[in-house]
């Protein structure tokens, strides 16, 4: 099946590495198994200005740590059975630094005695024909931003989010892109008609407090290759419902006690261009109730508390990559994601404002091995916080980054 991303990085180790990785293939009986994964860990020096600095603590963070990809590992099997391809997938994705929470990106211990924390990203099934489509059931990632990510170059580096508690790191999420996230759902994707498909899904929702609502995402896109140009154009859209525990006195609700649904819905459109070494990326995205405050969807966590305020959202990067006669890929970045606080009539209200995250990122990608890739970055961070609660994160963040990515 031509849609079947054994990682969700795939899209990135074409993109980013000298040569296609394959996982360890072990044909069995009547189905073909490909373990997969990646193991990376990376160098992180991160010096805060401005807000973004703790009080009584040093402004300079060094940390060893996975980078925006968590290291992983994967066992998927396919098979033909009665005409039909039918493949699965199963992932579990670990940080290298020491975290005592069982998930990802949460507090914990950074001792000797520490341990990874670790994340079920990926468990799903599909089946299809290339003459018909294929059909998809599980978790997996995102329709919406999921070509964003996966032409993200910081995919296989740090990029934004460096030095803090959690194993992963936030690439160009929030700084560019709303995060594609992974989610239970049931997708559908067209056969492929001279370049063009199409992608549909029924998610589950988030943002709920009583789950009674869905989340609808798509996706339309054009590849294309020639003797010396190859391209993709993309367009995408999302809509769901979010809802939020009424709170008397406080904007935006009907009254104590009863949940009110608020609209979220985006679009997006993309497009990249690749000719004699040089990759080209462009993205933009225009949406409502969809950023949480750092790239990601909003929660059933933070939608229930008694601040929340409608708003606007909108970003997108620009980002252009070189390979050298080395097989180095050099590259540059820049991206920006915004939040509009007074762009919704009788939205606005006191302690909140318009909100910005801005990175610039210089990366250089060298392929040691078909499966090894040494990694270096420089990250330019800007933060204008949507709130001005106290410790509200405005300030700058810069940091350097080297490491290494193995896949397999």
């Amino acid at each position: 099946m031509n849609k079947n991303i054994k990682l969700a990085v795939a899209g990135a180790v074409l993109a980013l590495s000298a040569t296609a990785n394959a996982g360890i293939i072990i044909p069995a009986g009547d189905w073909t198994v490909d373990i997969n994964g990646n193991v990376n860990t990376f160098f992180t020096n991160t010096k805060h200005s401005g807000n973004a600095l703790t009080v009584g603590q040093n402004d300079q963070r060094r940390q060893f740590q996975t980078g925006l990809l968590p290291s992983s590992f994967g066992i998927g099997a396919k098979t033909r059975q009665n005409d039909i391809d039918v493949a699965f997938q199963l992932s579990f994705w670990t940080g290298s630094n020491a975290n005592g929470a069982d998930n990802l990106n949460q507090t914990g211990g950074n001792g000797g005695l520490g341990h990874g924390s670790l994340n079920v990203r990926q468990s799903y099934l599909t089946f299809g024909d290339k003459s018909w489509g294929t059909f998809l059931a599980g978790r997996q990632l995102g329709v919406f931003g999921s070509d964003a990510i996966l032409s993200d170059m910081t995919l296989l580096g740090v990029g934004s989010f460096a030095g803090g508690s959690g194993s992963s790191t936030l690439g160009r999420i929030g700084s560019g892109y709303i995060y594609a996230d992974w989610k239970a759902q049931m997708a559908y994707t067209t056969p492929n008609f001279g370049g063009f498909e199409a992608t549909g899904a029924i998610t589950e929702g988030t943002g709920q407090v009583d789950n009674s609502n869905l989340g609808y995402e798509g996706k339309a896109s054009y590849s294309f290759a020639g003797d010396t140009v190859s391209g993709k154009f993309w367009v995408g859209g999302k809509t769901l419902k979010i809802q939020t525990a009424a709170v008397a006195g406080v904007l935006n609700t009907v009254g104590t006690g009863a949940i009110t649904e608020f609209d979220a819905r985006g679009g997006e459109v993309g497009a990249k261009f690749s000719a004699s070494g040089v990759d080209l990326v462009g993205y933009l995205y225009q949406g409502k109730n969809m950023d949480a405050g750092v790239g990601q969807a909003l929660s059933t966590i933070a939608t229930a508390t008694a601040n929340f305020q409608e708003h606007d959202n909108s970003g997108g990067y620009m980002q252009a990559t070189y390979v050298m006669p080395t097989k180095t890929k050099v590259g540059i970045s820049y991206g920006k994601n915004v939040i509009e606080r007074g762009a919704l009539a009788g939205t606005t209200a006191a302690g909140l404002r318009d909100g910005e995250r801005e990175a610039t990122i210089f990366g250089a990608y060298h392929p040691l091995t078909k499966h090894l890739n040494l990694v270096a970055e420089y990250n330019m961070l800007e933060l204008t916080s949507a709130t001005l609660a106290a410790g509200a994160e405005d300030g700058k963040s810069k940091t350097v980054s080297l490491g290494a990515i193995l896949f397999f």
